[in-house]
């Protein structure tokens, strides 16, 4: 897989994403779903903590990825969905440190909702990896 950023104005590096990536080549696409702080056995863990429903949804994103035979490398696309944005964004380093360790800044949009299909929940994670 080859990735080539587009980047029309170069603001956006300076926060970990790119405005575009063109990916060429024959590969795998992953469709991630939503990853939220909730337990391998399906509870919701962390409430009211913002901080550590982050980690959770990292690691279970990277979860989803390490199944599929991929990493944060493969990830092109990133949906961030939070209840409270300012409630996240001193927090936002737990995903944006691993994604610059990788060396990758996908396509990124982040989103207030009003809430999450989980009550509870405050930040919800969804993407999209090539390999």
């Amino acid at each position: 897989m080859e990735r080539t950023a587009v980047n029309p104005v170069t603001w956006s590096l300076e926060m970990g994403f790119n405005q575009g990536e063109v990916v060429t080549a024959p590969a795998r696409t992953l469709y991630i779903s939503g990853q939220t702080a909730m337990s391998r056995d399906g509870r919701p863990e962390h409430g009211g903590d913002m901080a550590a429903q982050l980690a959770l949804a990292v690691e279970n994103l990277e979860a989803v990825l390490a199944e599929a035979g991929m990493t944060l490398v493969n990830l092109v696309r990133l949906n961030v969905y939070t209840t409270d944005i300012d409630a996240l964004f001193p927090h936002y380093g737990m995903l944006a440190g691993p994604l610059g360790a990788a060396g990758v800044s996908p396509t990124t949009t982040m989103l207030e909702v009003s809430r999450l299909a989980i009550p509870g929940q405050l930040v919800e994670l969804e993407g999209t990896a090539v390999a």
